[in-house]
């Protein structure tokens, strides 16, 4: 049996796709580790914008990093569903961590709002793949002929 990434299941290759996508998962984790550090981020020109831009920053980050949880998990016994939860969890823990950490940086002060769009950045990115099966599923409904 042989895998959507031509892996086989339990062998050498297989193992090395699922650490190559936790690396991968640990090193955006240490980027947004290093950027809460920051006692200060660079700002935009106005105020709304700066706003914008990071709040906006925040949803990319954390889908991202709950796709690479998705990909890191995908093939592991648990339903798509169950798999996706998992990752959405693990994106939206990672997010209350980091505000836990920001509470000890100079400058930086924990909000709650940031977990939320954090959450909204990695429900955004578990739940996407949906879409083109639903597509296809509306391709191929026939019409009824009156």
């Amino acid at each position: 049996m042989v895998d959507k990434h031509g892996n086989v299941p339990g062998t050498f290759r297989s193992a090395w796709h699922v650490r190559q996508w936790w690396l991968a998962a640990l090193a955006w984790m240490g980027l947004i580790f290093y950027l809460s550090a920051q006692p200060d981020l660079p700002h935009a020109p106005e105020p709304w914008l700066d706003m914008v831009v990071k709040k906006a920053g925040h949803a990319v980050l954390y889908g991202v990093l709950a796709w690479l949880y998705l990909r890191a998990l995908q093939g592991n016994g648990l339903s798509s569903g169950r798999t996706r939860l998992l990752a959405f969890g693990l994106a939206v823990l990672y997010a209350v961590t980091d505000e836990v950490h920001q509470s000890f940086v100079p400058g930086r002060t924990p909000s709650p709002w940031d977990v939320l769009i954090d959450g909204a950045g990695a429900a955004l990115a578990v739940t996407r793949n949906f879409r083109p099966t639903l597509k296809r599923r509306a391709d191929s409904v026939k019409p009824l002929r009156g």
